[in-house]
């Protein structure tokens, strides 16, 4: 009988999905070039910067391609034929809900202007927005969404879900797409936390972003392209809009770029799932699929099919 064969991308990860169980052999490869083995049974790839890896893959067999990132736009693009590939779901949720919850907080309560006045020396004391008792409209309700809300609720907050099927659920109504641009108005800071699709590039134009409130916030941990960076950087300019961003287009921002200098404008370095939580989650993920192809069982997260 075959050992399963696995390839994990470095050492970090190998160490941490730890001993697994007998008939399982375990293979470094980042996919940084030809395949060291001509079929892999799971081939987990990098975190960052990985999907253009992805072409590596042509003509080597394989069971699962196991990504460690949630978003998979582009896979389709690159991902060579007859592969299966599966996401991180699971892994980043609570990271990523945590930093948005972050931005949010350091948006509302002015942190930013402390930071800065503290680095001038000065004791600066300001009146800021609370969260609680504000309304916050979240635009995609997967799971980070649902872990964002969770989040959200214990700071005594009205929620709005947008996703892109209305449905309902225990806690009321989950609105459609197309009810969209009549929230808006309603919402004191909305998250933007969608998938990257056709449909959804430049989804936050200027014709969003002007339905939203005076002052109001608008926080994307989603992909940069989702918003438009002209329209965003408009009404930035002008006052009439905040921003936390923890995704830009083009990414990285470059040096010097004009939402760096803006003070009403956060920006974090794309890293909603960089923290300390990710590596075990994504290790027992790494497990989790080695146990169920041990036992012939579907795998998780599969969402897509080349």
């Amino acid at each position: 009988m075959n050992p399963l064969l696995v390839s994990l991308p470095d050492s970090h990860l190998h160490k941490a999905v730890g001993e697994l169980p007998a008939g399982v052999e375990v293979v470094e490869w980042p996919l940084d070039g030809p395949a060291p083995r001509p079929r892999f049974d799971i081939v987990v790839t990098p975190y960052m910067g990985g999907t253009d890896r992805l072409a590596h893959l042509a003509g080597v067999e394989t069971r699962l391609v196991q990504s460690q990132s949630i978003g998979y736009d582009g896979v389709d693009q690159v991902l060579p034929a007859g592969h299966v590939f599966a996401n991180a779901a699971s892994v980043h949720e609570a990271s990523t809900a945590e930093l948005t919850l972050a931005l949010i907080l350091a948006s509302q309560r002015g942190i930013p202007d402390f930071v800065r006045a503290a680095d001038a020396g000065e004791w600066a004391p300001a009146h800021h927005p609370s969260l609680a008792d504000r309304t916050v409209l979240l635009l995609g309700y997967g799971g980070v969404g649902q872990a964002i809300e969770s989040r959200l609720l214990a700071f005594e907050t009205t929620v709005i879900r947008v996703a892109r099927t209305a449905r309902s659920d225990e806690r009321g109504a989950i609105y459609g797409f197309d009810s969209l641009f009549e929230l808006l108005p309603q919402a004191d800071i909305v998250v933007v936390g969608i998938p990257l699709t056709a449909e959804t590039t430049h989804l936050v134009d200027d014709a969003f972003l002007a339905q939203m409130r005076d002052d109001s916030l608008l926080v994307n941990i989603a992909r940069g392209p989702v918003a438009d960076t002209a329209a965003l950087l408009a009404h930035a300019t002008s006052g009439r809009l905040r921003l936390a961003l923890d995704v830009t287009e083009p990414e990285p921002l470059p040096a010097g770029h004009p939402l760096f200098a803006l003070p009403n404008v956060l920006i974090s370095p794309h890293v909603g799932g960089a923290s300390s939580a990710m590596l075990p989650r994504m290790a027992r993920l790494v497990r989790e699929q080695i146990e169920r192809m041990l036992r012939d069982e579907t795998p998780l997260n599969v969402v897509l099919k080349s």
